[in-house]
């Protein structure tokens, strides 16, 4: 299949997802989201069709990275620092608790490995360089785990981060829903959405300004408005691959989309001092949820899950592990430590989906959840603020740390 092929053969599959999602009650139970599903059943036929030595699909995964990086650069439209005052603090924690748990998923990986007799820096790489990091940061810093003695680093890597990947969509959701369910906080959001005042991290967006180009009037303007959210993500991918390159050149490894994020922000926040372009956050979130749709879709429907099938045991006990682990700490203390409520049971999603797989992840995770039990817009601040800007930079420390004790 060409581009073009894979990306409508992904739109179908997408909606096969959703159909199970309805037709499957586990699914829909569990807020296991639709493009996962979707995107594991084309992985699971694959796989099942490479045994009898067939090859059913070969995609052309070309538009899979911009659609992830157009995810995030709306993403980083909701990056206002009037939204930052209401979450601030509580980012600062988040991001605290993040990085403690990065530290202790290689504490884990490493003794594990240590009881198999392997090298220590096997458990590293299965901890926070896999799962935390994700494959872009998996193969980026294999080459140094070969050279300090992990031999097959690069194959190592991609594998436990698929499985991260993997395990991360069907779990997040139903933890989540545990969560929400075991403490009623379904009730308590419904009681303070029709009896009460609105919270403040439960506004959406005031009225928007007329910009300095206004929408035409009639049945233009939602056209003229999704247009215009279209060309400013654009844009904002454009300028940050420039921002991403500057950042390669100086010798960072950081993850693609970071430079569209940045500048995305940098847009969001001159638009809210201006009022010069009128941006519609609610335009923009659409169009994020569309991209990650797809990106989630072709990015699984794409996955070699042959490569998990070899893996020797103490790689499936170190994974195992982990994802027992994050679910733990999800149910305590991350819940308590986030305030017990509605919004806490969301950010508990979303660490499980970006501290074992990646942010996409997250956000697929935590969408299931809101689309069934209402918004939760301080979680929607606080998990991409520190799962896909501040982690990547600690966890890069971190690394580098433990090579450095192991290597």
């Amino acid at each position: 299949m060409n581009l073009i092929h894979t990306v409508a053969f992904a739109g179908v599959v997408l909606f096969i997802g959703y159909g199970l999602c309805r037709l499957i009650r586990p699914l829909k139970r569990y807020n296991v989201p639709p493009p996962v599903v979707g995107g594991l059943l084309i992985a699971l036929v694959t796989l099942a069709a490479r045994t009898q030595g067939v090859t059913l699909f070969q995609f052309d995964i070309t538009l899979r990275d911009p659609f992830l990086i157009a995810f995030f650069t709306t993403i980083g439209f909701g990056a206002s620092f009037s939204l930052l005052k209401v979450g601030g603090p509580q980012v600062l924690l988040f991001f605290g608790a993040a990085t403690v748990f990065a530290v202790l998923q290689n504490v884990l990986g490493v003794g594990i490995a240590t009881a198999f007799k392997l090298h220590p820096l096997f458990g590293v790489l299965t901890g926070s360089v896999a799962l935390t990091g994700g494959p872009a940061t998996g193969l980026a810093f294999a080459p140094l785990f070969e050279k300090a003695g992990v031999s097959g680093a690069a194959s190592i890597a991609v594998a436990a981060a698929m499985f991260g990947i993997v395990t991360s969509g069907l779990v997040g959701g139903p933890v989540g829903t545990m969560l929400i369910e075991r403490h009623k906080l379904r009730r308590v959001r419904e009681r303070r959405e029709h009896h009460e005042a609105p919270l403040a991290e439960d506004i959406v967006e005031e009225k928007l300004p007329e910009p300095a180009v206004a929408a035409p009037a009639g049945e233009g303007r939602e056209a003229f408005i999704l247009l215009k959210s279209l060309v400013v993500v654009l844009v904002a991918m454009w300028a940050g691959s420039w921002v991403s390159q500057g950042f390669a050149s100086l010798g960072f490894t950081l993850p693609a989309y970071l430079g569209a994020m940045l500048v995305a922000a940098l847009i969001r926040n001159f638009d809210d001092w201006t009022k010069l372009i009128g941006l519609s956050q609610r335009s923009l979130d659409d169009i994020g949820h569309v991209a990650l749709s797809l990106f989630l879709v072709i990015a699984l429907m794409n996955l070699k899950l042959w490569e998990l099938a070899g893996l020797f045991l103490p790689l499936l006990v170190i994974l195992a592990a982990q994802l027992v682990f994050v679910s733990a700490v999800c149910f305590w203390p991350m819940f308590q430590l986030m305030g017990r409520d509605y919004d806490s049971a969301v950010m508990g999603t979303g660490f499980i989906g970006f501290m074992m797989g990646t942010m996409a992840n997250a956000m697929a995770c935590m969408t299931a959840l809101v689309e069934r039990y209402g918004r939760a817009r301080r979680a929607f601040l606080v998990v991409p603020m520190v799962g896909a800007f501040f982690i990547d930079f600690t966890n890069a420390v971190i690394i580098t740390l433990f090579l450095n004790i192991f290597g």
